[in-house]
């Protein structure tokens, strides 16, 4: 069981920077991965970025050198700091959490964010 809540979409022209934040109700170093995908109009949901409880790092190659993610522990929160947007990055922004259960069976569980609108435009 875990609760997301999104914050620091808005508006951007293109070339400039957006901080997105996403808030737990629990200890992020319990949860297996957090990351953050984002869907635009017509597409797909897709993974934008994603980092391990124990810090490992992955991002979609459309986005490889302008966005970072990150996490404070402290905080329960992960952070996705945007560089360089252009307008195709105009998206809505999931904030996601995975959690793997062990007992008999290996389980994955996935949570949500309520999302956030991300638009680039001049």
């Amino acid at each position: 069981q875990v609760q997301l809540v999104e914050s620091g979409g808005g508006l951007v022209q293109p070339g400039g920077s957006l901080r997105l934040s996403c808030s737990a109700s629990r200890s992020i170093s319990s949860i297996n991965a957090m990351g953050w995908y984002r869907q635009a109009p017509g597409k797909e949901r897709e993974l934008v970025a994603r980092i391990t409880s124990g810090g490992t790092t992955n991002y979609a190659d459309s986005v490889k050198g302008r966005f970072t993610i990150s996490r404070d522990n402290a905080k329960n929160t992960v952070y996705l700091q945007m560089n360089s947007l252009s307008p195709e990055d105009t998206a809505v922004y999931f904030c996601n959490a995975r959690t793997v259960v062990l007992g008999y069976f290996r389980n994955e569980y996935d949570y949500w964010g309520q999302g956030t609108q991300v638009t680039v435009s001049s």
